[in-house]
């Protein structure tokens, strides 16, 4: 969302228990280019003193009040996204410390300007957290309807409504947040943002970037309140788009574009490969919440294998997947016994290849999807797969302890040890999450080793050659003394 601090999970954070969010600020050094630092600063929020001039206005001429409302605020910011509008105004609010039920318009302005200084990633969730939060003098909780609506509006604005809405959305949204709650109907706004920060770290990008971008640009539409398709400009998906096939996603054991969403909020940027847009004949104005949020491309994640539709077999699995040299992620679909069903997915940024030990780059990743969402291990060398290598344990698995790995697939590939309980497979996929290129170049391999192995099959022997091969002999041995010779004729 911001300059991409990096930071660890044991880090101290600041509290979210206070009735005020405290943000951070920098002053100027006090050398020569201070000045020039200032103007920068202030030249940088000339919108936002734009905005507070043309919502003061709006404000006196509908209420006769001299400052800014909630109403205004929503129906002139957030038209299509009103709870959301009343909670980051109240927010405002409440960080000022006012206690007036409205904002002025020199409080507005400080409130905005410190709001669109942070920079820090971890310092922007707390604050969208502490937006869905009930806060009192004592303490700061988040619901669990609450962090529902929280990641359905991260959804809906993730997908920019450039895709149709995923039948599964609320089950996927279920998933996770059961997980952070355990059964429980309310947690602490710290304990929240801890657990988003571990498990969804980026479920916030593509809110933020939103939000920016109306604080920024809403000014242009002077005093008339925009329409709907004003007030939701097209900025770009931030979820990788799946490849289009001849079954529906919603009737299919394909992988749905919710869950693709929800993994793209865990995932490094290795898998959604992120790039920056560069300026165009055709894109001119960038908005600059992509710049300021790093916003991702929308990568092409294509299927490699299935074993409903390429059969359940590790041979067939091989053959699909070995040659894809790029990052793709692994979904097992299990059943116990008394037919639970879970859903995990193992993520590699390097190419799938059979070893005797293991193997795979920083950014390898297990993470469980179903029941409950939670990124259970990441990290170097997490990866080992070996049909071939006699003397070395036969299967796929994933997990740091090799003793122990979390997930444990039989060298049949009919079953699987997930954390230590037993599970039929149903289903296995792994899906490319690189460019068509990748695939493109995965296929000609293929197409040239098919062309070597026919190549292989021909062989032309001269008469020479023929007196002596051993195949000469086994014919003779046979009872066919003599033959033919082509040479000869």
């Amino acid at each position: 969302m911001g300059n991409h601090v990096v930071r660890s999970n044991n880090g101290s954070t600041k509290s979210n228990s206070s009735k005020k969010t405290v943000y951070s600020s920098r002053k100027p050094s006090g050398n020569s280019s201070a000045t020039d630092m200032e103007h920068n600063f202030v030249t940088h929020f000339v919108p936002v003193d734009k905005l507070t001039k043309i919502l003061n206005d709006l404000t006196y001429e509908n209420e006769n009040i001299n400052g800014i409302s909630v109403d205004i605020f929503t129906r002139y910011l957030f038209p299509n996204y009103k709870e959301f509008g009343n909670r980051f105004y109240y927010f405002l609010l409440t960080s000022s410390g006012t206690s007036s039920s409205y904002l002025n318009s020199p409080t507005f302005k400080q409130q905005v300007e410190k709001f669109l200084s942070q920079m820090n990633d971890r310092t922007l969730l707390d604050i969208y957290v502490q937006v869905y939060s009930n806060t009192t003098d004592d303490s700061s909780d988040v619901t669990v309807n609450a962090l529902k609506d929280l990641f359905m509006m991260s959804y809906r604005l993730s997908m920019d409504d450039c895709l149709p809405t995923c039948n599964y959305i609320e089950e996927t949204i279920d998933a996770a947040v059961t997980s952070c709650f355990h059964g429980k109907e309310n947690l602490s706004a710290t304990f929240v943002c801890n657990w988003l920060w571990q498990n969804t770290p980026k479920l916030l990008y593509s809110i933020h970037r939103y939000v920016v971008h109306v604080l920024t640009t809403s000014y242009r539409n002077g005093k008339v309140f925009p329409t709907a398709e004003e007030s939701h400009p097209h900025i770009g998906s931030v979820t990788p788009v799946i490849e289009k096939t001849d079954f529906s996603l919603e009737t299919s054991d394909l992988l749905p574009i919710s869950h693709v969403w929800l993994l793209s909020t865990t995932l490094s940027s290795r898998y959604v490969q992120v790039e920056v847009p560069s300026p165009t004949e055709e894109n001119t104005n960038i908005p600059l919440s992509f710049k300021m949020a790093g916003t991702p491309c929308p990568s092409h994640w294509s299927l490699l294998y299935s074993s409903d539709l390429h059969g359940a077999a590790v041979n067939r699995l091989l053959h699909h997947v070995l040659g894809y040299r790029g990052p793709t992620i692994l979904f097992i679909r299990g059943s116990s016994s008394n037919n639970k069903c879970v859903t995990y997915c193992i993520g590699s940024t390097v190419e799938w290849h059979e070893s005797s030990s293991y193997w795979g780059g920083d950014d390898s990743i297990v993470i469980q999807l179903k029941p409950i969402y939670r990124l259970i291990e990441k990290g170097p060398k997490l990866l080992y797969l070996n049909t071939l290598i006699r003397g070395y344990a036969q299967g796929l698995r994933a997990g740091s302890d090799t003793r122990n790995p979390i997930i444990n697939v039989d060298q049949s590939f009919n079953s699987v040890m997930i954390e230590g309980a037993p599970y039929r497979i149903m289903t296995i996929e792994v899906w490319g999450c690189g460019d068509r290129k990748l695939k493109e170049k995965q296929l000609d391999i293929k197409r040239w080793q098919v062309k070597e192995a026919e190549k292989q099959r021909v062989v032309k022997l001269s008469s020479a050659d023929w007196m002596d091969h051993p195949d000469r002999y086994l014919l003779e041995l046979a009872g066919r003394p003599t033959y033919s010779n082509a040479e000869n004729k």
